[in-house]
């Protein structure tokens, strides 16, 4: 018999003692020593039967492994134990790299037997209703041990995948900003009321479930404790429970006792025309008649939409979903120009919440084409003679409130402007480009794709934000954040700036714009009217104190919703608000009288 003992890694599940596999209480029972982090050691006591114990913080996770594994060398049966499942975040893979460093084989070396558990995806996930009966993914949010810039093309690639996602260690008291960062990133990609389910502490004792959506989620409180499941473009609430479809409506009646299709039919390729062998059948019979198959993807002439797949999948829908300008005249073809403009921002479409997206291709339209042209009458201006591309003018920033471009970024920008272009740099933390353009869809995609925004600049509204001291001071990043997607790029009477301060210093000078927001003291301060330049230049007239977080968005769109149904075209917003008298419910009050002082010196 092998002098050498035997190492256990045992994912215990939640907690709860409902909730433990017969392996892992035997595995325990047979174990002479158990090592672990302290929480899960008080966690598991009730199961402890005088074996010799072994805790360690939570940092400690290498020497766990150390001594578990010397431990077993002197012919002791050790028990490792994880939270959840021991593969999944857990002791497993971190034991099995120990051993490899010892250069251990398993024909002779000591014996290993991982024991499997109930991880967070799946506990939090029975809390929530059926969240994860689609394809699904888990992401950790932690950055001590993976760089970020890994993580977020993790969290960008899951997003436009569509992936049902279930975010492990979203936040803690030193890292805050990540799960801020990964909503911002998927806000780009999906509509902002997905549902999304936060869980704290699955079945144990302080067991929180929370039932919200991407937009909300942030106003919840979040913490190591919690995991995040977001769901994807098809997932639903039902009474106050998250469900994700697999897609059996696809082919079959939920609500009928008998199906139209046969048990013997329901596998045939024609019962499944989405399916790859579908696919396969239809290409066999175009080629053996002698036409060419179809080429994946969408069509060119629905080529106008390409860039939502990138940005917005539910802006896609609302182009789709409008009607030829041969059925309603011109009026669609301007919401569609509104889509594709504002497309890179991941903006939300007048109407938009009700329209979702289909995850089809996008559909082959005139309309698609003539968006194009008309989105250019915000985004870009077409000053090219014959056979010269047009000038296309855009607004490109490395997000909110950030002003640090990465070298990456500035390459990718250098790149693009060329000999032929110009790149000017705003007090707003954005460059402005100006190119020769004869694809702005595919421009734009390669700038969304190095994670930046894309904005039309002229008569829209534009989200402006301070720095945050360096994100030091972060408390508003949400309310930005949510701002810039909800408002940022929509066609307004006259170019308007909404600015936001996160703290009460207001050193970025929101009070000066057209609507001024300030972060103070936990609630937000509204100011509204501000002229910053020419003779009569004046601050924003203050109008509220200490909204509450909750109220804040939902009060600056209803004054956006109010000056552009009411606003004369080319009317700055400081005038508007004096003209109607009441915006929102703020009233108007005229600025104190200018007082001329002579200014000759001496006097």
């Amino acid at each position: 018999m092998s002098p050498l003992g035997k190492l256990l890694v045992i994912g215990f599940g939640p907690g709860d003692m409902e909730h433990i596999t017969k392996r892992a209480l035997d595995a325990l029972a047979e174990s002479e020593v158990i090592i672990g982090y302290n929480t899960y050691m008080d966690l598991i006591r009730p199961l402890l039967n005088g074996q010799e114990i072994v805790r360690t913080g939570m940092t400690e996770e290498v020497s766990r492994a150390q001594e578990a594994v010397r431990q077993a060398e002197m012919g002791k049966k050790v028990a490792v134990i994880s939270s959840g499942d021991a593969g999944v975040y857990g002791m497993a893979g971190l034991v099995y790299e120990v051993l490899m460093q010892k250069g251990w084989r398993r024909e002779d070396g000591v014996e290993v037997e991982v024991v499997p558990g109930i991880s967070a995806i799946q506990s939090c996930a029975s809390l929530l209703g059926a969240p994860v009966m689609h394809d699904a993914c888990t992401i950790s949010l932690s950055d001590h041990l993976t760089p970020w810039e890994t993580i977020v093309k993790r969290v960008e690639a899951a997003a436009s995948a569509d992936f049902v996602i279930a975010l492990y260690n979203p936040r803690s008291g030193r890292r805050t900003r990540q799960i801020v960062e990964t909503q911002s990133i998927l806000l780009r990609y999906r509509d902002p009321q997905t549902p999304v389910g936060l869980v704290k502490s699955a079945y144990r004792e302080r067991q929180q479930v929370i039932v919200t959506t991407l937009e909300d989620m942030l106003n919840h409180d979040i913490g190591m404790l919690t995991t995040v499941i977001i769901g994807n473009s098809s997932t639903m609430v039902y009474d106050g429970l998250i469900v994700t479809p697999r897609g059996y409506q696809r082919k079959y009646t939920l609500d009928a006792s008998e199906q139209a299709l046969k048990p013997h039919q329901r596998l045939r390729t024609e019962a499944e025309p989405w399916s790859l062998g579908a696919q396969g059948d239809r290409a066999l019979n175009a080629s053996q008649a002698g036409a060419a198959p179809a080429a994946p993807g969408p069509s060119a002439s629905g080529a106008a939409a390409a860039v939502a797949t990138q940005a917005r999948p539910q802006a896609v829908a609302a182009v789709q979903a409008a009607p030829s300008a041969a059925q309603a005249g011109s009026a669609p073809a301007s919401l569609a120009a509104e889509a594709l403009s504002r497309l890179a921002a991941g903006g939300r479409l007048p109407g938009e919440a009700n329209a979702r997206w289909s995850g089809q291709a996008p559909a082959a339209s005139a309309d698609g084409a003539a968006a194009v042209a008309g989105a250019g009458a915000v985004a870009g201006t077409a000053t090219g003679g014959f056979g010269k591309p047009a000038l296309f003018e855009v607004g490109v920033s490395p997000g909110v409130g950030n002003k640090k471009f990465t070298a990456r970024q500035m390459a990718l920008l250098a790149e693009i402007t060329g000999d032929e272009g110009e790149l000017e740099y705003t007090p707003d933390h954005q460059i402005v480009l100006r190119v020769p353009c004869a694809d702005p869809e595919e421009l734009v995609g390669r700038l969304r794709d190095e994670r930046l925004i894309v904005m039309p600049i002229g008569d829209v509204f534009k989200v402006k934000a301070c720095d945050f001291c360096n994100m030091e001071k972060d408390d508003a990043v949400p309310v930005a954040e949510h701002l810039q997607v909800v408002l940022g790029g929509l066609q307004a009477p006259k170019e308007t700036s909404i600015a936001l301060n996160g703290c009460g210093m207001a050193c970025y000078g929101a009070v000066l714009e057209d609507i001024g927001i300030v972060y103070r003291k936990g609630g937000y301060d509204l100011f509204l009217g501000g002229k910053k330049f020419g003779r009569n230049a004046h601050a924003a007239q203050p109008v509220a104190e200490g909204i509450p977080r909750e109220q804040i968005t939902d009060i600056v769109e209803n004054i956006i919703a109010e000056y552009k149904e009411k606003g004369h075209p080319n009317e700055r917003f400081h005038k508007f608000f004096k003209r109607v008298g009441v915006v929102a419910g703020f009233r108007h009050e005229d600025a104190p009288a200018t007082v001329e002082v002579n200014a000759v010196c001496g006097d």
